[in-house]
């Protein structure tokens, strides 16, 4: 964490990895996170926490599996969404994104439960900015 402004246009400039989120900055218990998506993420379950998710740039996707059924949410740059605790997501950005979220310090950024993880999906609490 910096004393200084950051801009986040130059923090998603450095580096290049997709679904691999860097540590901009933190807010009492919580990381503010950016990261860089591109095809699909994988089905998984944060069973503590809420996602918070604000598109930057692009489009994200967000399957969600609920009780009513399965439905997928649709964000476009400036949007933002909240997947509520215990709920099954995999999100998604077939054309490419940039994403913000806010996730308590030490979240998982494949969940408590999920699929098998391939290997363009980065297991992690996060990475430093650098």
């Amino acid at each position: 964490m910096t004393s200084e402004p950051l801009s986040l246009a130059d923090a998603l400039a450095s580096f290049d990895a997709l679904w691999s989120p860097r540590i901009v900055t933190a807010v009492n218990d919580y990381d503010v996170r950016v990261a860089k998506a591109e095809g699909e993420h994988i089905w998984h379950v944060h069973d503590h926490t809420d996602e918070f998710f604000l598109v930057l740039e692009g489009e994200l996707r967000i399957a969600l599996r609920e009780p009513a059924g399965e439905r997928t949410v649709v964000l476009p740059r400036g949007s933002v969404f909240t997947v509520p605790r215990g709920t099954e997501h995999k999100p998604s950005a077939p054309a490419g994104a940039s994403i913000l979220l806010f996730e308590p310090t030490g979240t998982l950024t494949v969940g408590d439960h999920h699929d098998a993880v391939p290997s363009h999906v980065d297991a992690t609490t996060g990475h430093a900015l650098r």
